[in-house]
């Protein structure tokens, strides 16, 4: 692509809103310099997503001239000029998309741990919200398998299954199966339902003779060719060239707009830039980030119906993306009360009030989603739903984002239907070096202190961990742009994208009242903070945006902060807009019967008084809430 890109107008077509964000190189690096939004129009009485773009992108024009440049043009003759010339245009126009709900896929595969739980990743990975997974060994009968495929109208379907050589029975099994549904297209009449078949080569044949005629059978390779490797890059590249043959040009303007995503490429002709499914286009930032960073990341966005768990772990920088699709803030509020319980939430609040009104309150948000807390108490209600949903969608995500199954032992492979072999998660809080919060309520907390303290709460980070949240929620533009020009998106997505809250320094280990967790000597700029901390206790130090503090950290009383049990760290620590916040709370297993399994937990206590003292100590240490919320 050409590296002389000057000005770049990236879009996002959402189910309700369409964002449009103009990026320009000044003194040699991209910023952001304006944005704007209107209504997506992919829906009547419009049926054309292009309206909705051009409303967006015309707000974009008025803010620039706002800002004093009168000459500036985007748009001429309803369309969008590319390439720059002079004051008119812009280099490259790039673009994502969820309108209509997005891309929604089934995949199958032979053994649900194994095949079908790679072909899973692979979906979710190309953005994808998976709405089924079908196996072999799923327990269910093949026409109940054969029903819900008819039921659920998927836009796509990917089928996996056997590595290369192995037996074929099973694979063409699952074949006959998606060829006696007959499956048709949630959107459009008028073309077959486009299949991927991403299995054992020997397979080939028996899945083209049953699903060759009634499907759009693509072929791709394998994606575990072998038991202890996955290939997931040509299933996941197929998907997203499907999304935009087929899926979007079902949807009412989207043909057009396929033709405005283009760029100049070195010799200065004009090529199409594929629009992207949004959650695979942030997948793509994360990715990118911690490819060009070496470092490892955890992203969230929380919507009003589902939490998205993106995450970037190991030496080898495996992604996972996991979709809570019972987990939001409005639309499936009252999901996440079902999911976690009604004691789980109120251990976050820091005052008494009847259940009957916590509940009153939680229906009210459901039925009026785009309601916003009115009172600081009814603020405080939905921030301690919100940790339990970001808590729920990442235990979610770590029983996903786990090593290979089957793999361990060969009397495992040889039992796969009878029992899954357990992966171990590669998610290691105490490796990871940065936490990204997205969504309306982290990105539009009244104070980042909040959402600094969601965060943590929700996610317990182990060990010294950067906290951020995307300011304006531009990561999925950003993840488009990525594909054409990394400097551009690393660049904006450095300065203007990421709001720095601070670093998060937690020790691991059992609580153990009274006692020291935490020995502490950090050099702020206007002071030395030293300190042996208890348990128990939330610390905040101011350094600010752009700051950095030397720091000895020694873990006391059996903690560890990432270099062994009571082993001392010498290191920087970076502020933010919040600074350093010190949690030692500690952080230990205990069994969380509503999700029957052992969880991470921090120390709160069972008496109730006790509870609420505790958190008003930690609120007000953090300055979550004004000085008199707490007289």
């Amino acid at each position: 692509m050409s590296t002389e890109l000057k000005s770049i107008l990236a879009t996002d077509c959402g189910s309700t809103t369409t964002k449009a964000i103009l990026i320009e190189k000044i003194d040699g690096v991209y910023r952001l310099i304006v944005r704007g939004e209107a209504p997506t129009t992919v829906e009547a009485p419009f049926d054309d997503v292009t309206k909705g773009v051009l409303n967006a992108v015309e707000e974009v024009e008025d803010l620039v001239h706002l800002k004093g440049d009168k000459k500036r043009k985007i748009l001429k003759n309803g369309k969008i000029i590319v390439p720059q010339k002079g004051d008119f245009g812009v280099d490259a126009y790039v673009s994502t998309s969820s309108a209509g709900g997005g891309l929604q896929m089934m995949v199958a595969g032979v053994v649900k741990s194994m095949t079908a739980e790679s072909a899973q990743r692979a979906a979710l990975g190309a953005g994808a919200i998976v709405m089924d997974v079908l196996a072999s060994n799923d327990k269910r009968l093949p026409h109940q398998q054969i029903e819900r495929i008819r039921h659920l109208r998927p836009d796509m379907i990917l089928l996996s299954g056997g590595i290369d050589g192995g037996t074929t029975k099973h694979v063409a099994e699952l074949a006959e199966i998606i060829s006696a549904a007959d499956p048709k297209p949630r959107l459009g009449s008028s073309y077959k339902l486009p299949v991927i078949f991403s299995g054992n080569i020997k397979a080939r044949d028996f899945v083209k003779e049953n699903l060759d005629k009634k499907t759009d059978l693509i072929i791709t390779d394998n994606i575990r060719p072998v038991l202890e490797r996955e290939n997931l890059g040509p299933a996941r590249d197929k998907i997203h060239d499907l999304f935009m043959e087929h899926v979007m040009a079902q949807a009412p303007g989207y043909k057009k707009l396929m033709s405005w995503t283009v760029t100049e490429n070195n010799d200065g002709k004009l090529i199409q830039v594929p629009i992207m499914p949004t959650p695979g286009a942030v997948g793509n930032i994360m990715k990118t980030i911690a490819k060009l960073e070496k470092i490892e990341v955890v992203g969230v966005d929380i919507g009003g119906a589902t939490t998205d768990i993106f995450s970037v772990f190991t030496e080898d920088q495996i992604f996972n993306r996991t979709v809570s699709a019972n987990l939001g803030m409005s639309y499936s509020i009252s999901n996440v009360l079902a999911s976690t319980g009604i004691d789980n939430i109120m251990r976050w609040v820091p005052f008494d009030i009847e259940i009957k009104k916590l509940r009153n309150m939680i229906k009210n948000k459901m039925i009026r989603p785009t309601t916003i807390p009115f009172l600081m108490n009814e603020l405080i209600l939905e921030q301690a739903i919100a940790k339990e949903a970001l808590r729920l969608a990442f235990e979610q995500h770590k029983e996903f984002a786990v090593t290979l199954k089957g793999t361990q032992k060969e009397s495992e492979i040889a039992d796969a239907f009878a029992q899954s072999a357990s992966g171990e998660t590669v998610v290691n809080m105490m490796s990871l070096d940065i936490l990204v919060g997205s969504g309306g309520v982290l990105s539009h907390a009244p104070r980042r202190n909040q959402a600094a303290m969601m965060l943590i709460d929700g996610f317990l980070p182990e060990g010294i961990t950067k906290l951020a949240v995307d300011s304006i929620f531009m990561m999925p533009q950003l993840g488009v742009l990525s594909t054409i020009s990394e400097k551009a998106a690393i660049e904006v997505f450095e300065k203007d994208c990421l709001v720095h809250l601070g670093t998060c320094i937690a020790p691991k280990g059992k609580f153990k009242n009274g006692k020291n967790a935490l020995y502490a000597k950090i050099e702020l700029p206007n002071k030395t903070f030293e300190e042996n901390i208890k348990f128990g206790e939330m610390i905040l130090l101011k350094l600010g945006l752009g700051q950095k503090a030397k720091a000895t950290l020694k873990p006391l009383s059996g903690t560890d902060l990432g270099a062994g049990k009571n082993n001392e760290i010498n290191t920087e620590i970076s502020g933010g807009v919040v600074g350093i916040i010190i949690d030692t709370r500690g952080r230990e297993e205990h069994f969380d019967e509503k999700l029957n399994k052992n969880v991470m937990s921090i120390n709160l206590s069972d008496k109730h008084s006790e509870r609420i003292d505790n958190l008003k100590k930690w609120l007000k240490a953090l300055e979550i809430y004004p000085e008199d919320w707490f007289k």
